[in-house]
């Protein structure tokens, strides 16, 4: 797995939340900043919501919280912080309590502090990040986000907004330590205070705070579970307001926060596992095709008390829910805390909308130039993120779809709805570059537990024959999903694992293979495939450069950061299946300085068929010594063999660094540079929110990509004739900012971009094919004298090795 966003490794399955965003909470989604006259509003961390009621008397939470969140693009260090509080009115004697931070606010995300508790309430909060002592007021008092942990010791709005230290003030009630006008006005036992929905920062309490239900979430996007399983006894008359009416012509619903009663609808899916709850739908829609008619009912840890076709009338608090926040992801309008009556039963369902190229837009989403489309008045009959949004929660369709990632582990695939979309070779959907995001990805779910109807099992390519239906939702790890009721019938295209061409007993051959997170704990099972997969399907090639290889005990943290076992144990497999006897080179990180799963220590590898080809051994080379180029001409050479590239560097901060290699085959010297580029974790999705979405990982990859052409460059200037192969997970695509840094004045051409458009892809993410490793070559290996090849091996089936496919390049005489 490339350890990326992505792509980042996925821990569920529970979908763990619970009551939603109601209108303080979309408030407290992301959040504002400081005290009036403290300083400008910040751009990244404030604090968000403020309960002081909890354990109190007809109080729900059993403790009181402060909330925190990141509005900006890259992570929030709390390591040295802390939330500090003081009375209302604070006295001579009166001092301000202080609970040290420790850890960050993800980019988007948020971060939940538990205070001091009472004798009542009877729910906890969602497991929080950091625990302190502060009995806060319910009423009234101040809470500061403070750089450092001594206490502060201002006691009035002047001096507290002249001290330095305060990055955040939030003072409610009554209290004189505030920002602007006035406190935030409201909080009590079973009030917060919390950022308003559209999140204004005017450094004025008064203003930017309001008061609701208490709506603590952590930075896993879990909230308080209060549901009660919707089936308390509610109104037996319709009201006024119907569900159009609730999800409003933009994301966000314009009743965020209102209990209303008696909301009509038929049920028409159920959950009752992970996040459990009820869809219902209006049979009767209204003329406006960006209003849903379709809405989710939370019913937290209880089973919901309903059935598909129950004619119901509901009385809930309506919230906003945000799946996958931190990443950008859409909200999802939810109604929670629900009272149900069932009407009848039996009722036939509202007609399900049928997405396939006629319906589905070929635009993408609207452009707020980086902002959020929220506020948006959706136009679903011109982008395909407004067509989504504007059927949140209703039934819809895909008739005979084409499965554009496989089952995996989860039980889930992707399918591809729309055939406009640009195929691969082998029937996935090729993302050919960011203003192509392929419209018709929808992902498919199952309503029905597995323990009940096993999830089908398929591969790229393959079809669900007939129909797939249910109600349209979001996911926690963004992505516009169907809920499935039924699933069609999987038409198996019995894919290929492919195997490269023979290469001829002249021709050096060089792969790359990412064998994700491989170490010695790993099932034989698992170093048999991968071995199977470098024999059989890459014969056997002259030198492999693996990546995440971890060390000999894995993800066990204890400084180990030798990884001879891993290897050792990987080429015997290899022998095992047939292969070489492979040699190895390498260069053990500094303990957890390469990123990648902590105590992983993951890093690259080259094996090398000594039969075939020698390694240069040339001392010298360590984990943090820079290898460099001595000599010119014929004679050039590296200073270390193997060796890392400018391994010091601030552009490899907690990211690998490339290992380099001279080989020489045939008396011709070739130079190897092993890359692993930084993850893409932390940008926002295609699907995201923010549109365009920033890809704020791509920075570190462009300085990446700088000093790895820098070096390379040098390598040119003292042979222009070096015959140089960079190769590896690179972490990015064929048309992104940092391979444009790596190839830039064609020092090195990326050899996916002379294969056909539609056998460019190495990893299927999120429905699309797309690249993420490469295979770059210097001018010395001109076009007639390569061959190259991306293997498919793994990426689209249900069954995998790793999650990317390797690459081989053949380069003749």
């Amino acid at each position: 797995m490339t350890d990326s966003t992505a792509r980042t490794p996925r821990s569920r399955r529970t979908l763990l939340r619970a009551t939603l965003l109601p209108s303080a909470v979309a408030a407290s989604l992301v959040l504002v900043p400081l005290p009036s006259a403290v300083a400008a509003p910040s751009a990244d961390a404030v604090i968000s919501e403020v309960y002081g009621g909890g354990g109190n008397s007809g109080a729900t939470l059993k403790n009181d919280f402060i909330e925190l969140a990141n509005k900006g693009g890259a992570a929030f260090g709390l390591d040295g912080w802390s939330v500090q509080y003081i009375s209302g009115t604070p006295g001579a004697t009166s001092q301000w309590g202080v609970t040290p931070l420790t850890g960050s606010v993800a980019p988007g995300g948020r971060f939940l502090i538990a205070e001091a508790a009472g004798t009542g309430g009877t729910v906890v909060l969602p497991t929080p990040d950091a625990t302190g002592t502060l009995a806060l007021s319910a009423t009234s008092g101040t809470v500061a986000l403070v750089q450092g942990t001594d206490p502060l010791t201002c006691k009035t709005a002047a001096d507290c907004a002249a001290d330095g230290r305060v990055r955040d003030l939030v003072g409610f009630g009554t209290a004189v330590v505030h920002e602007g006008s006035g406190s935030a006005p409201g909080a009590s036992n079973t009030a917060s205070v919390a950022r308003a929905a559209g999140l204004a920062d005017t450094d004025d309490n008064a203003a930017d705070l309001k008061a609701g239900a208490p709506t603590p979430v952590n930075s896993k996007g879990e909230t308080a579970d209060t549901g009660d399983g919707g089936g308390s006894t509610g109104p037996t008359e319709p009201g006024t307001v119907r569900i159009h009416d609730i999800q409003g012509a933009t994301r966000l619903s314009p009743k965020t926060g209102a209990t209303i009663a008696g909301i009509p609808g038929i049920v028409t899916g159920v959950r009752t596992y992970g996040s459990k709850g009820f869809w219902m739908q209006d049979p009767n829609p209204d003329a406006d095709p960006a209003t849903s008619e379709g809405i989710f009912v939370f019913t937290g840890s209880a089973v919901p008390a309903v059935k598909v076709g129950d004619s119901v009338l509901v009385t809930a608090k309506v919230s906003e829910y945000y799946p996958a926040y931190s990443g950008g992801g859409q909200s999802v309008t939810e109604l929670s805390g629900p009272k149900t009556t069932v009407l009848s039963s039996g009722n036939a369902l509202p007609a399900a909308v049928r997405l396939d190229a006629r319906t589905i837009p070929a635009a993408y989403a609207p452009d707020a130039a980086g902002g959020s489309v929220e506020a948006f008045t959706l136009q679903p009959k011109t982008y395909a993120l407004d067509l989504y949004e504007s059927l949140e929660g209703m039934r819809v369709e895909v008739d005979n779809a084409r499965v554009t990632q496989a089952t995996d582990k989860y039980n889930e695939l992707w399918v591809d709805a729309d055939c406009a979309d640009p195929r691969t070779a082998r029937g996935g959907s090729v993302y050919l570059g960011y203003d192509h995001p392929n419209a018709g990805r929808i992902m498919v779910q199952s309503l029905v537990p597995v323990a009940d109807q096993p999830f089908p099992v398929a591969n790229v390519g393959d079809e669900l024959r007939g129909t797939t239906e249910g109600p349209l939702d979001y996911n926690q790890f963004g992505g516009y999903t169907i809920a499935a009721n039924s699933i069609g019938t999987v038409q198996d295209n019995h894919l290929q694992r492919e195997v490269t061409a023979r290469p001829l007993p002249s021709e050096a051959t060089i792969a790359t293979y990412n064998v994700e997170n491989l170490d010695p704990s790993d099932p034989d099972t698992k170093f048999a495939q991968l071995a199977q997969g470098i024999v059989t399907n890459l014969r056997s090639p002259d030198v492999v450069a693996l990546e995440e290889i971890q060390d000999n005990n894995g993800a066990v943290n204890d400084g180990t950061v030798d990884a001879s076992a891993t290897v050792a144990k990987f080429i015997d497999a290899i022998k095992a299946a047939g292969g070489p006897a492979y040699e190895w080179r390498s260069i053990n990180p500094v303990d957890g300085k390469d990123g990648g799963e902590p105590g992983g220590n993951i890093r690259q590898v080259f094996l090398f068929n000594p039969a075939r080809i020698s390694f240069t051994d040339i001392p010298g080379g360590d984990s943090t010594t820079a290898v460099d180029v001595t000599g010119t001409g014929k004679q050039t050479s590296l200073t270390a063999s193997p060796g890392r590239i400018d391994p010091n560097n601030a552009a490899w901060t907690t990211s690998r660094k490339p290992l380099v290699g001279q080989f020489e085959f045939k008396g011709k010297k070739l130079f190897v540079i092993a890359n692993h580029l930084n993850s893409k974790g932390g940008d926002q999705g295609l699907d995201s929110r923010f549109q365009a979405p920033t890809r704020s990982s791509e920075v570190q990859r462009v300085q990446q990509a700088g000093v790895e052409h820098a070096f390379v460059e040098k390598l040119l200037a003292a042979d222009p004739d070096a015959r140089i192969v960079s190769l590896g997970d690179f972490n990015d695509y064929q048309f992104s900012p940092a391979l444009s840094t790596l190839t830039s004045g064609g020092v090195l051409r990326d050899l996916v971009n002379e294969l056909p458009f539609w056998e460019r892809y190495s990893y299927v993410y999120q429905g699309n094919s797309q690249v993420l490793d490469h295979i770059l070559v210097s001018a010395g290996l001109k076009r007639q004298h390569v061959d190259y090849d991306v293997v498919h091996i793994n990426s689209e089936f249900a069954s995998q090795a790793s999650d990317h496919d390797p690459q081989i390049v053949r380069i003749k005489p």
